[in-house]
């Protein structure tokens, strides 16, 4: 896969990327969201796409 696929998902709550992830462009043309959980918040909370 190039890097061009390859995005950072960023936690809502403590605004911190914790997550890097590849996402099918073609596909997929609004941003990522996904529940993931976060080693800083220590919970399950809302991961958005950042640039």
């Amino acid at each position: 896969m190039s890097q061009d696929n390859l995005i950072k998902l960023e936690c809502t709550v403590c605004k911190r990327d914790n997550y890097h992830t590849f996402k099918n462009v073609r596909k997929l043309k609004n941003r990522l969201e996904l529940k993931k959980y976060c080693k800083h918040c220590k919970k399950s909370v809302l991961h958005k796409e950042s640039k």
